[in-house]
């Protein structure tokens, strides 16, 4: 049962959300920012024009409250973060965007008492030409910090887009261009601050106003008044300070926790005989990553995947029951009660657990082999193919024989599936099985797979033609498509890991090509992928089939040879 906490409006997910939204706010504020850098390639006046544009848009009252709040927001909720955080031991992207994300005001403080702040002030003018001619010739040694905090920061950001976007189904076509924009923007910004730098610096410079006016911005009150300096000194030091202060705390309070945790500990027992004595309140996953034993957190711990899970090997119903979250995902997976998110379970007494997905760690792994990894579900087409009668069409024949009908066999339907749009998964004895739809929409993957389905079938009978002297019996193929959500990932041990996928609807795409062999028909599709694909099916014969683990029976379409261009041709 959830408690408040978790549907307040403080509940982990709303926070969650705040941080995101406050993280979003400052990186398009970035985006921006190093986009007018960037037009300092075509001159600093264009640069300048760019930056009246970008004031106007943050530094108006509603912008500058949007903007300082998702400041205070997120670094306050990092710090929280942190503090809630009951081990440090993480993936190392977890890691590095938090050291990066932590670096960030001690690399910026500066630079925005220098700008903002002393704009604010003393009407101090902080155009391009001046900002530039302070960091690029008065102080070198400030423009190479803000080099290096403009790609600390980009980095951090990119960092947690990446965590925020890489579950999406459409985010693995748009990564290869994502990229290619996290590395242009950055090297485009840090090219237009040096052109304006060397521009600038030339003797001959006329600039945006004539040297008196520029003088005589040097000489405002904060060049000029030691009171102002020093008035901008204690802004700095109190800015520098209160961020201190609060990591400080943080820091305090984790260490002063962690001395009380000593006394209330609670052992997590695993299945090889491990156990790891953790303070009460640490997470299953916690001690895990503290044991030092491999356990998979594909969303890296926010209760948005089930790859965490664990069987709970005793009394389950002692323990705190899910949150909302954990129970949204134990749900959509159909859990037994007694199989937990390792990544919310917060024990509160000794356990047993057993993980249900079990990690290889890269030690064990043979040289220049990737991890396996866990895989992420999606809505995809999944194909079968087989020869019907094989075993009769082969028996009397050579073994170079059966080689060679089986490659020419495995060409076409490997043509006929990359041509469509697909690809091949495996191929299996005279078998092979091809997935549609892992970059494209539901609609469009079951519109390829069929499209491949007539390819095979038309070429399978010219190849039929072809070796007719040859065969005892007719060239057949047996095809069967069905559409729904499987796991798709990269599985296997040391080299022979490839792209797969594995779940319910692979289960019935082969059994839909049993049953094209036993309806005697060339395909059977699913109603799926007959209503997703727009295909014409009036006249096509429908059949209830049984399908085992499934409670329902699943209505069919059984498509003969003479009847595959009709149909599969009449997509809407």
């Amino acid at each position: 049962m959830a408690t408040i906490a978790d549907t307040g409006i403080f509940s982990e997910r709303n926070i969650r959300r705040a941080r995101l939204g406050s993280g979003l706010v400052m990186f398009t504020f970035v985006v921006l920012h190093l986009s007018n850098h960037a037009l300092g390639l075509i001159s600093v006046a264009a640069a300048d024009d760019g930056r009246r544009l970008f004031v106007a848009l943050w530094r108006n009252p509603l912008g500058t409250l949007i903007f300082y709040s998702a400041i205070f927001i997120h670094i306050a909720l990092v710090l929280r973060s942190i503090y809630m955080r009951r081990s440090l031991v993480m993936p190392n992207g977890e890691m590095a965007q938090i050291v990066l994300g932590l670096a960030i005001p001690l690399l910026l403080i500066d630079h925005v008492v220098g700008t903002r702040i002393v704009h604010e002030l003393y009407r101090y003018a902080d155009n391009y030409e001046t900002v530039v001619r302070q960091l690029w010739i008065l102080s070198f040694g400030n423009g190479i910090r803000q080099a290096v905090a403009l790609i600390v920061v980009w980095i951090h950001g990119c960092i947690g887009l990446h965590f925020w976007l890489r579950y999406r189904p459409w985010y693995d076509g748009l990564a290869p261009l994502l990229l290619a924009l996290a590395i242009l923007l950055p090297v485009l910004s840090l090219l237009g601050f040096i052109e304006m730098g060397r521009t600038i610096a030339e003797p001959d410079y006329e600039g945006l106003v004539d040297t008196g006016r520029y003088q005589e911005n040097l000489n405002t009150r904060y060049y000029s008044d030691p009171h102002a300096q020093r008035q901008i000194a204690m802004i700095r030091a109190g800015l520098y300070g209160s961020f201190s202060l609060a990591l400080l705390s943080v820091v305090a309070a984790r260490t002063r926790r962690k001395w009380k945790e000593r006394t209330d500990q609670i052992a997590v027992h695993y299945p090889g005989g491990e156990t790891i004595k953790v303070p009460r309140g640490f997470t299953v996953l916690e001690a895990s990553r503290l044991g030092g034993l491999p356990h998979y957190s594909v969303c890296g711990g926010k209760g948005q995947c089930s790859t965490c899970r664990v069987q709970i090997l005793g009394d389950y119903q002692r323990l705190p029951q899910p949150d909302q979250l954990e129970q949204k995902t134990l749900e959509r997976i159909n859990a037994a009660p007694d199989v937990r998110l390792a990544c919310q379970l917060r024990p509160d007494h000794d356990i047993t657990v057993a993980p249900l997905l079990i990690p290889a760690t890269e030690t064990a792994l043979p040289a220049n082999t990737q991890e396996t990894s866990p895989g992420r579900e999606r809505e995809i087409a999944v194909l079968f193919c087989d020869i019907r009668n094989f075993t009769s069409l082969t028996e009397t024949r050579l073994p170079f024989d059966i080689v060679f009908l089986l490659n020419r066999y495995f060409a076409l339907v490997g043509k006929a599936v990359e041509q469509a749009g697909g690809r091949i998964d495996k191929f299996i004895g005279d078998g092979a099985m091809a997935l549609f739809g892992i970059g494209t929409s539901p609609g469009e993957a079951c519109r390829q797979a069929l499209k491949a389905a007539e390819t095979i079938t038309s070429e399978i009978e010219k190849l039929g033609t072809e070796l007719a002297d040859e065969l005892t019996i007719p060239l057949q193929i047996a095809i069967g498509i069905h559409f729904g959500p499987a796991v798709v990932g990269t599985m296997g041990y040391g080299r022979v890991r490839n792209l797969t996928a594995v779940g319910d609807t692979v289960n019935v795409a082969s059994r839909l090509e049993s049953a094209a062999k036993e309806f005697e028909a060339a395909l059977v599709i699913s109603e799926p992928v007959a209503d997703l694909s727009g295909a014409d099916m009036r006249g096509i014969e429908s059949r209830d089939i049984s399908v085992r683990g499934r409670a329902l029976p699943l209505k069919v379409y059984v498509i003969h040879k003479e009847q595959a261009g009709g149909p599969l041709n009449g997509k809407a």
